[in-house]
């Protein structure tokens, strides 16, 4: 990850959840919020409804990569949460890489022609 680092503090969750703007898809939420900071910080939590430690690390492995891929396209500074949902799990790729463009799209995440960072 390029200009990503882990987010790890509950605190700093919680804050998220109750401060950041949210985006919600039948796969996931996003929750945002800008930092001073010239790096990203991501955060990935998957609940116990998800299921066993497999599923539930098979759903982080597939939001990570998610991220991954797209992040050249993200605006650096945020902090971002990524809570799973059940069907991230049994939805095809394509279907949850199409979720995850929009909600960053209506997040304002995503960079513009003109606002490329270097």
């Amino acid at each position: 990850m390029k200009h990503t680092v882990p987010l790890k503090q509950n605190h700093e969750f919680r804050r998220l959840y109750s401060k950041g703007k949210s985006a919600v898809s039948p796969y996931f939420v996003i929750y945002c919020r800008k930092t001073g900071r010239p790096v990203s910080r991501l955060g990935i939590t998957t609940g116990v409804k998800l299921g066993n430690a497999v599923k539930r690390n098979r759903a982080r492995r597939r939001i990570r990569e998610l991220y991954r891929t797209h992040e050249e396209k993200l605006l650096p500074g945020y902090d971002v949460v990524i809570v799973a949902r059940t069907r991230a799990i049994y939805g095809s790729y394509a279907e949850l890489e199409r979720s995850f463009n929009r909600q960053v799209k209506k997040l304002g995440l995503t960079v513009s022609k003109g606002d490329e960072p270097q």
